[in-house]
């Protein structure tokens, strides 16, 4: 009985190391997608062209980039509701289409999630939520307030 005992303990820690080993594989393949955040968040920003706006900044997926003007040099003024609509645009090691200078770009941190929001000559760069499909520019001029961002703007 003893000797039968000792098999199930065996065979049961067996079994056990083994879950804990799958669980590990699968942790490891959790931290395979979160390379691909990464990869995502690398990928290089981009010129597109509106027939009425002209050329503007997007994302690497051609999401339109806008800035506020409310905001301060290095500081966002859209907080709380404001996000709702205008979620910040957060990337890292990025690259920069022609007419840009990477030296414009940078980040700040934001004072209520924490994130590295990034910004176009020290003014934080915003999603509009209205912008379903690549190439919508729906957020120009909202409330006359809320503009894309060419090579052009100056704040």
């Amino acid at each position: 009985m003893k000797k039968w005992m000792f098999m199930i303990t065996i065979l049961t820690t067996i079994l056990l190391l083994a879950a804990c080993g799958n669980e590990t594989e699968n942790t490891q393949g959790d931290q395979g997608n979160n390379d691909k955040t990464s990869e995502s968040e690398s990928a290089s920003l981009q010129l597109l062209d509106d027939a009425e706006i002209g050329k503007y900044l997007a994302d690497a997926e051609g999401m339109t980039l806008y800035y506020f003007t409310k905001d301060e040099s290095g500081k966002s003024n859209c907080s709380g509701k404001c996000l709702d609509n205008w979620p910040p645009f957060i990337a890292k090691d990025f690259e920069v289409p022609e007419g840009f200078s990477k030296n414009d770009f940078a980040t700040i941190e934001r004072e209520d999630t924490g994130e590295k929001q990034v910004t176009y000559k020290g003014y934080p760069l915003y999603y509009f939520v209205k912008d379903q499909a690549k190439g919508d520019v729906k957020g120009q001029g909202v409330k006359d307030v809320w503009y894309i961002v060419n090579a052009k703007t100056t704040f």
